[in-house]
């Protein structure tokens, strides 16, 4: 199956899974999604992930989290920056989510990243998500 937005399925797919209140989500692997599901754990919205052989290519495994056990810890998940219009922001244009609550993931020179670490290395770039 050819996916034109893999970033859009993989939060797609977390989104649904959360609704749905699965205790984890399987998306393809690749060095963004990778990335993008580092951060989204360093910010505490998943519990872990896990890279693992599956057939000829590799997935990663989301455990996700929940508020005492019910409550999904992911309330909304956004793609900013599609494939048909990209979205870019200056260092100073760095857009928060509801007031510093969410978080928005940022695609810099120097690797993805949170919007308050590009703003902090003072980088600009491709936003790609909000998350809250």
């Amino acid at each position: 199956m050819n996916i034109s937005d893999p970033i859009a399925d993989m939060l797609t797919r977390v989104r649904n899974a959360s609704r749905a209140r699965h205790t984890e989500v399987v998306v393809p692997a690749s060095r963004t999604k990778r990335e993008i599901a580092r951060i989204l754990k360093d910010e505490g919205f998943i519990a872990d992930v896990a890279e693992e052989q599956a057939g000829p290519g590799r997935v990663l495994k989301l455990q996700l989290r929940y508020v005492d056990g019910k409550v999904p810890v992911v309330s909304g998940l956004k793609r900013v920056s599609k494939p048909g219009l990209r979205v870019y922001a200056a260092k100073t244009d760095i857009p928060r989510v509801l007031g510093g609550l969410g978080i928005v993931i940022v695609s810099t020179s120097q690797g993805i990243m949170t919007g308050a670490q590009a703003r902090k290395a003072q980088l600009g770039g491709e936003v790609l998500a909000f998350v809250w």
